[in-house]
């Protein structure tokens, strides 16, 4: 019987994975947003499963307003990194004072 144990490991795992994932690799900008990604499907994971373990759909709700805003975020921040790479040709984050406008 899988158990709420269960999707809490699952849920540390994503998180590690997307905390390493933004500090391991600095420079490549989309990967960053892919390590964010996951660090709110974790906390995503952790709201449905402490929702369904109480009994209480106000974590699953919750969720799904994440949900939202992790969207939104995956659609502004391509639309920037796509305005960026027009004007400069590449998408590297390693010179941050070339951001300065």
């Amino acid at each position: 019987m899988i158990g709420l144990g269960h999707y809490l490991v699952v849920s540390a795992i994503l998180f590690v994975m997307g905390v390493l994932g933004i500090f391991l690799n600095r420079k490549n900008i989309i990967i960053i947003l892919m390590a964010i990604e996951l660090i709110l499907l974790s906390v995503n994971i952790n709201l449905v499963a402490f929702s369904a373990f109480l009994g209480d759909v106000v974590g699953q709700v919750f969720a799904m307003f994440v949900l939202t805003v992790a969207a939104g975020e995956a659609a502004i921040g391509l639309a920037i990194l796509v305005i960026y790479f027009r004007g400069h040709g590449n998408i590297s984050v390693d010179d941050p004072s070339r951001m300065k406008g």
